[in-house]
C-alpha cells in the first residue's frame, strides 16, 4: 500500500486518526532497522567503490615500476577472489552483488592494462564491447539495477566510439536517435515488467536514470539537427518518435499521477523551442526573447504541475 492510497481512504472512511499514524508507521516510515541497513549498505558500497578507485590509481601512479606479469597477475588474481567470495561465501545478497559490480569495473581495468601492456592497438569501442560482453553473464544472472545501469552505460559508450571510429559518416542526429530509441525501450522494459513479472522489483531511481537519458538524447538530437540545418531521414524519424514517445510519456505521468514525467518532457520542449528562436535569429534581440520565454514557458509549467497535484491531492 502506498502514501497516497492511505490518504485517500483516511478522507473517505471513518479510519481514526491514530490507525492511520500506525499504518504510515508499519508500511511506509523507515524505521531504525531500516536505517541501519541502508548505512551498512551505503558504507559497503562506498567501501568497494573506493577500492576500485584505489586499484584503478595504484596502476596508474606505479605503471613503470611493474613488471607485465605482476600487472595483469594482481588484477586477475583479484577478480579470481572476489568471484570466489561472491560464489562461496555467506554474505548478504545485497552486500555480493554490490561486490559483483565492483568486479565488474575490475573487468574494464584488466582489459585496459592489457591493452596498454601488449599495445594491441585496437579502437577504444573493441575495448568497452569486450567490457560488455565479458560482464554480460554476470549481469544477467544477478539481475541487479546498479549493475544494470552500469551495464547500459557501457553499452551507449560502445555504440557512441563505434560510430565516431568505425563508421564516420553517420550523421549526429542519426546517432542520437539511434541512442534515443534503444534507451527508451529500456525504459519501457523496466517500467512494464514488473505488471507483467510480480517478482520483477525495478527500482524508481532506475527507470528515472533512463528516462532522463532519452530525454537528453532526444533534446540533443533535435537541437543538433537545427543548428545543422540537417533536415533528413533521420532527422524526420526523431521528430517523429519524439512526438511520440513525448505524448504516450506524458499519458503514462497523468496515468501514473508521476510529475517527474510531467515536468521533464515539458522542460524538453521548451529547450526545443528556443533553439528554435535561436535558429531563427541569433541576436541580442533573440537571446532577450529567448530570455523571457524560458522564464514565462517554465513559470507556467511550475503552476500547472503545482495544480495537477492539487487535484490529485483532492481526489
Amino acid at each position: 500500500m502506498k502514501r497516497d492510497d492511505i490518504h485517500i481512504i483516511s478522507r473517505h472512511s471513518n479510519w481514526t486518526k491514530n490507525g492511520v499514524e500506525t499504518i504510515l508507521k508499519a508500511e511506509i516510515y523507515s524505521d531504525a532497522t531500516a536505517w541501519k541497513k541502508f548505512v551498512h549498505i551505503l558504507l559497503i558500497s562506498l567501501g568497494v567503490g573506493f577500492s576500485v578507485s584505489g586499484i584503478i590509481f595504484f596502476f596508474a601512479y606505479n605503471w613503470a615500476d611493474l613488471h607485465k606479469f605482476v600487472k595483469i597477475g594482481m588484477v586477475e588474481g583479484l577478480i579470481v577472489i572476489l568471484i570466489l567470495l561472491i560464489v562461496f561465501s555467506k554474505l548478504n545478497l545485497n552486500i555480493k552483488n554490490i561486490i559483483l559490480t565492483g568486479t565488474s569495473v575490475l573487468v574494464g581495468v584488466m582489459i585496459a592494462v592489457f591493452g596498454q601492456i601488449y599495445q594491441t592497438g585496437a579502437n577504444a569501442y573493441d575495448f568497452f564491447v569486450g567490457w560488455t560482453a565479458f560482464i554480460t553473464l554476470w549481469v544477467v544472472i544477478s539481475n541487479y539495477a546498479p549493475l544494470w545501469l552500469v551495464y547500459i552505460i557501457l553499452l551507449n559508450t560502445s555504440f557512441m566510439l563505434y560510430s565516431e571510429q568505425v563508421a564516420p559518416n553517420w550523421s549526429g542526429v542519426f546517432i542520437l536517435t539511434i541512442l534515443f530509441l534503444s534507451n527508451t525501450i529500456l525504459l519501457a522494459v523496466s517500467l512494464y515488467l514488473p505488471k507483467i513479472r510480480k517478482e520483477a522489483i525495478i527500482p524508481i531511481w532506475f527507470t528515472i536514470i533512463l528516462a532522463l537519458a532519452s530525454v537528453f538524447f532526444a533534446t540533443s538530437g533535435i537541437v543538433v539537427g537545427i543548428a545543422e540545418n540537417k533536415y533528413n531521414s533521420s532527422f524526420l524519424a526523431l521528430i517523429i518518435l519524439t512526438i511520440v514517445i513525448y505524448l504516450a510519456g506524458l499519458f503514462y505521468g497523468l496515468k501514473t499521477k508521476s510529475s517527474f514525467y510531467l515536468s521533464v518532457i515539458p522542460f524538453s520542449v521548451i529547450i526545443i523551442f528556443s533553439a528554435i528562436l535561436i535558429k531563427i535569429s541569433s541576436g541580442a534581440t533573440m537571446f532577450f526573447i529567448v530570455s523571457i520565454f524560458i522564464i514565462i514557458s517554465v513559470t507556467f509549467l511550475i503552476k500547472l504541475l503545482m495544480d495537477i497535484q492539487k487535484k490529485w491531492n483532492n481526489e
